[in-house]
């Protein structure tokens, strides 16, 4: 069982940074792949970006790539957020998940536990 609560949402303007958070329970973070979704009112959930126990592998979605970086610290079961040159159409809950599978994965379903997310709101 991994429990997971994510931390440093709010609100920012356009062109500004958050750097999200996400905890982890348990003794065995390493192993499993992380990622970072989002959903936006009346849109599905969608992919951010995901990350593998080493963090050897990482992926991102292409509405991300060069503004949003994933990271995580396994000596503090930790897995982070940064973004960067932020946009009102990234205004959405974010939410933090892991997957016991060891490589990258980009659909929700292959993800087991949720935390239950955190707002990022995006003035223009």
């Amino acid at each position: 069982q991994v429990q997971l609560v994510e931390s440093g949402g709010g609100l920012v303007q356009a062109g500004g940074s958050l750097r999200l958070s996400c905890a982890a329970s348990g003794r065995t973070f390493s192993m499993y792949t992380m990622g970072w979704f989002r959903q936006a009112p009346g849109k599905e959930r969608e992919f951010v970006a995901a990350i593998t126990g080493s963090g050897g592998n990482i992926n991102y979605a292409d509405s991300v790539k060069g503004r949003l970086t994933i990271s995580r610290d396994n000596a503090k079961n930790t897995v982070y957020l940064q973004m960067n040159m932020l946009k009102p159409e990234d205004t959405a809950v974010y939410y933090c998940a892991a997957s016991p599978h060891t490589y990258v994965i980009t659909n929700s379903i292959m993800y087991n536990y949720w935390g239950q997310g955190t707002q990022v709101t995006v003035s223009s």
